[in-house]
């Protein structure tokens, strides 16, 4: 009864947490590298950010296609989530369908490259 107790308090907390978006994100990257880990592959994943604060959350890099990856705890992310993935441009290799992984729903087009992808889809 205890262990329930301090156990919803817990959620609680990290949902109004200053950290909830942090928390949020790195349990979206865990549950991304644990998919490569089970599948016995290594996760061919990355982070980027520049000197300008441009950042994108998580590439993944399979047959020199990055697909980038921005991770947002909300359920109506804005279109400027999707702003950064164009930083990868400049690498030369091709860019594959992006993502932003999210509180949605269902799949929904972000663009005509992009999508928001619900968290329960990882």
């Amino acid at each position: 009864m205890i262990v329930l107790y301090i156990k919803r308090h817990l959620e609680e907390a990290l949902e109004i947490s200053a950290m909830s978006g942090a928390f949020f994100e790195t349990f979206v990257v865990s549950e991304i590298i644990k998919s490569f880990y089970n599948a016995g592959k290594q996760p061919p994943i990355y982070y980027y950010r520049d000197s300008e604060q441009k950042e994108i959350d998580l590439i993944i890099e399979q047959n020199e296609v990055l697909y980038p990856i921005e991770i947002k705890k909300t359920a109506n992310p804005s279109q400027k989530a999707t702003n950064n993935f164009s930083v990868l441009e400049k690498t030369g290799l091709k860019i594959g369908t992006g993502n932003v992984i999210c509180l949605v729903n269902d799949i929904i087009p972000a663009d005509r490259k992009n999508f928001y992808v619900p968290v329960s889809l990882i």
